[in-house]
């Protein structure tokens, strides 16, 4: 138990954010460390294979470089006072190659201190995007499974938090899944390029260096050595990709959000037509099955688009060739958003594949309201035979005491066999069928949904 004179964790172990905690390993601050060391490599491997520096110099640096070991927590206390990581960090890496000839010059040649960060955290995301995306495979894949096995079986479609006309369970499932989908596409296409600007965006010291010619093959090679896409021209001030990737990122926060909250609902004592594979305690009610899963995914949904905006604001607020201060607030919005994917992803993937549904419960909550549920229906085939007003006079005075179908034999005079088929919520489900079969080849042969 910590004291008031314990020495205490530096950082954020997810105590507050049971959403990410023992899920965000990717984008820790360690791994953004091993990023930024990764972004100097690449710069260096650049420089060599582009025939700027002898081969047996790059060797030895970069040799040099891959055995760094530094402490975050150290290196982040020596980067207050430059004001980002990278400027104590290329020190360090200029002492490991002291004994290299020359070696210490061909460490962060040309670059500025944006060109690392960025491209370190173009590497985290990358990393993050890939988890993520895998994550939402096995959501959409779990969700395809319970939208065909759950096809055709009726359930109560609820609008406005009230019965509304019939739909199907599958139907439901089939609406998350292309929402998670789509989420899944749109993030797999905001990864972050490779940055490499020089002080004011120009390359201008490569350049005068080397020339024009020899400098662009160092970016190319810079984005390659990296593994990440090249971009067109230096995004030092142009932050737009930053606020695509942020507002993918809510986007699959949003598509998971709204799962857990309709998970939650569904899964009410007076409702529960779906379950939580397990659930969660409580302190002081132990009869408490609660959906932790649901509640998490939803308060990740909630913070998401705080973050997002920070990102906008950001872009917006970025001056002259090189931002000040804006860029820098970028950086703990932008890993939180990702931390926030990786968290929503696993949860959400855990919490697709143990879905249970009682459908028992559907259809207990299907027959709730003595048939009105088929109101609709029953108005559009007796209207023109009853009149409007009378079929809803019928309808209003329908209840759980007085079921539609005593009425309507009473008044319409209708049959049994006429009144199973009307009042047969199987037989007004629309395409229902139909948009569940769409969902399933979406998530099953890669085709977009009509």
């Amino acid at each position: 138990m910590p004291t008031d004179s314990a020495p205490e964790p530096g950082h954020d172990v997810g105590l507050l954010s049971p959403v990410t905690a023992g899920r965000d390993a990717l984008v820790s601050d360690a791994a953004y460390l091993r990023a930024l060391v990764q972004a100097e490599i690449a710069l260096v491997k650049a420089l060599g294979s582009v025939g700027l520096a002898p081969p047996a110099t790059m060797d030895a640096v970069l040799t040099a470089i891959g055995k760094a070991e530094i402490d975050p927590a150290v290196l982040a206390l020596e980067a207050v006072g430059d004001g980002n990581p990278v400027i104590p960090l290329v020190k360090r890496l200029r002492a490991l190659v002291a004994d290299v000839p020359g070696g210490a010059a061909w460490v962060h040649h040309g670059a500025t201190s944006q060109d690392i960060v960025d491209t370190a955290i173009a590497i985290l995301a990358q990393q993050a995007i890939q988890r993520i995306g895998q994550q939402l495979d096995r959501v959409v894949a779990a969700l395809a499974d319970r939208a065909e096995r759950y096809r055709d079986l009726p359930a109560a479609g609820r609008t406005l938090t009230q019965h509304a006309v019939p739909t199907t369970v599958g139907a439901r499932f089939a609406d998350w899944l292309v929402q998670v989908a789509d989420a899944r596409q749109g993030l797999a296409g905001a990864v972050l390029p490779a940055q490499l600007g020089g002080a004011g965006g120009t390359l201008a010291a490569l350049v005068e260096e080397f020339g024009a010619a020899r400098t662009a093959k160092v970016a190319v090679a810079y984005a390659a050595a990296a593994k990440l896409p090249l971009a067109e021209t230096p995004y030092h001030v142009r932050r737009d990709g930053i606020t695509r990737l942020g507002d993918a990122l809510v986007r699959v926060l949003d598509a998971l959000g709204r799962i857990g909250t309709e998970i939650a609902t569904l899964s009410r004592t007076e409702i529960g037509e779906i379950a939580e594979p397990t659930g969660g305690t409580s302190s002081a009610m132990p009869q408490k099955q609660n959906p932790v899963r649901s509640v998490l995914l939803r308060s990740a949904a909630l913070r998401g688009p705080g973050l997002a905006s920070t990102l906008h604001l950001a872009a917006a607020l970025t001056v002259d060739e090189r931002p000040d201060g804006a860029w820098h607030a970028e950086w703990p919005t932008l890993r939180e958003l990702l931390r926030l994917g990786l968290g929503v992803s696993a949860i959400a993937a855990e919490l697709a594949e143990g879905l249970a549904v009682d459908e028992a419960a559907v259809a207990r909550n299907l027959a709730a309201g003595g048939g009105t549920i088929l109101a609709e229906r029953v108005m559009l085939v007796l209207a023109p035979k009853l009149g409007r007003d009378a079929v809803q006079a019928i309808v209003s005075e329908a209840s759980e005491e007085r079921p539609l179908r005593s009425l309507l034999a009473e008044r319409a005079s209708l049959g049994e066999a006429e009144l199973d088929a009307l009042l047969d919520p199987g037989g007004y489900l629309g395409i229902a069928g139909a948009l569940v079969d769409r969902a399933l080849a979406r998530a099953r042969g890669g085709k977009e949904t009509p």
